[in-house]
């Protein structure tokens, strides 16, 4: 590695690996798969210090729904500038971060009327676990302090939120610093047999979630959930129909259902929220990534009145007992209110219905593939695998796509032998053909 002892005479890459510790990479690999320097970004693209673009086709790690510089974002974000750009929120309130919460609870029709809001998913998560095991401590109940996750499940990378994420790679690294959790049988529509349809999927795995609430449910505190869609589990979808059996499970032996929509929320799968495809609603619901429309860290979790009523009182150690100091910031949260502005102003999930449509079309060639598996799709999501016996490498495969696509002008970032597109909201028809012919164009490369 280079020792930089004049800017000006170096890169921003190399300057860049002197200098940063890049997130989910192993920098060796930078030796032979130079990072990219971005420069800027303009609606669905960005740009690198050429001035090569690139189509963003996972919306810049599932965040940015509605493109890079947003006019709409930035005008609204500029004028909160001008107001106050941070206040802690202990103690203090602002228009911003009471605004968006009166939002929220009325697009889950005040089911979920409690906001505390962080920075990041894993943050998220993290207030959740806290909050459903402090409630049942309040309920005179402190052994109902385990947690239930789905195998293949992803939730964050904090200790906390990594106890409920069944990814090999994560547990074999931390493992020995995590909570005890129980893991259940995911409802991954890939484990149908000939006969079998993603409902019986999902009601056979309903079924092992039955039997073990049944054994330890007096320990349990809470089920969570990836509505729909397990993003980082290789993009897994499944059936509605457990959302509902989980929901009756739940109710039935007295635990908490936390649905994390970090991922799948702000109209990913089709609705604002994932959880409405089944009409259910949790005891928490977690956002992030899209819900600042990829402007500004902002992650929130959602609750009931019924277990924010728990935690009020006269005494402190009653209240909830976690803060942060960003808290609400009042810039993030005016980015929030400008997404939301702009789902209502442009019939945002409306649009995306043809969207979705034209998502498919795009990508029909995959279905007829022989080389791929499992072509599947939810809302604005879009996935399918690559049959192992076609892969040269199948772990390097991931990288190779990576490069090959952005030979291609595209942005994407293959989960193992899964590739998928989950792209901003706003692009065109045409734009939608080209990204599923440059991606068949770079598999065939990689492929060949």
């Amino acid at each position: 590695m280079k020792s930089i002892s004049d800017p000006n005479q170096t890169t921003l890459v190399d300057r860049s690996l002197d200098a940063v510790w890049h997130p989910c990479t192993q920098m060796k690999h930078h030796e032979s798969l130079p990072l990219i320097a971005i420069s800027h970004g303009k609606g669905a693209y960005l740009f690198d210090e050429q001035g090569n673009s690139m189509l963003d086709c996972i919306s810049s790690w599932w965040t940015n729904l509605f493109g890079h510089s947003n006019p709409c974002i930035n005008k609204a974000i500029n004028s909160q500038l001008e107001k106050i750009e941070h206040v802690m929120l202990a103690g203090f309130t602002h228009p911003p971060v009471v605004e968006l919460s009166e939002k929220l609870s009325a697009l889950t029709q005040g089911h979920l009327g409690h906001v505390f809001y962080a920075s990041d998913g894993a943050s998220a998560v993290e207030i959740a676990l806290k909050m459903s095991h402090h409630y049942w401590r309040l309920h005179d109940q402190p052994q109902k302090k385990k947690f239930i996750c789905l195998e293949n499940g992803y939730h964050g990378e904090t200790l906390g939120a990594l106890a409920v994420t069944d990814v090999a790679i994560f547990r074999e690294a931390y493992g020995s610093l995590l909570q005890d959790v129980f893991t259940v049988p995911s409802p991954d529509s890939r484990k149908a047999q000939a006969s079998e349809s993603a409902e019986d999927v999902a009601k056979q795995a309903a079924k092992k979630l039955e039997q073990l609430l049944e054994a330890e449910h007096q320990n349990i505190a809470a089920l969570i959930i990836e509505p729909l869609v397990q993003c980082a589990g290789q993009m897994a979808m499944y059936s509605p129909e457990y959302l509902k059996l989980a929901r009756a499970l739940c109710d039935r032996f007295d635990v908490h259902l936390i649905a994390d929509e970090i991922a799948v929320g702000c109209g990913r799968s089709g609705k604002f929220f994932a959880c409405e495809h089944a009409a259910i609603w949790p005891d928490f619901l977690t956002l992030s990534k899209g819900i600042s429309g990829g402007y500004l860290p902002l992650s929130l979790s959602m609750t009931t009145d019924k277990i924010y009523r728990a935690f009020y009182g006269d005494k402190i150690q009653q209240g909830f007992l976690h803060s942060h100091s960003y808290t609400g910031n009042p810039l993030a949260c005016a980015a929030a209110l400008a997404c939301l502005e702009i789902f209502e102003s442009e019939s945002v999930l409306e649009k995306n219905i043809a969207r979705s449509a034209d998502l498919a079309k795009a990508f029909t060639w995959a279905k007829e593939d022989t080389r791929i598996a499992h072509w599947r799709q939810q809302g604005m999501i879009l996935a399918f695998d690559v049959q192992p016996e076609y892969l040269k490498n199948q772990a390097s495969f991931a990288r190779e796509m990576f490069s090959a696509s952005l030979a291609e002008g595209l942005l994407i970032r293959p989960i193992g032998n899964t590739i998928y597109v989950m792209p901003p909201y706003i692009l065109s028809a045409e734009q939608t053909m080209q990204m599923g012919a440059s991606v068949q164009r770079a598999l065939n490369r990689v492929l060949a």
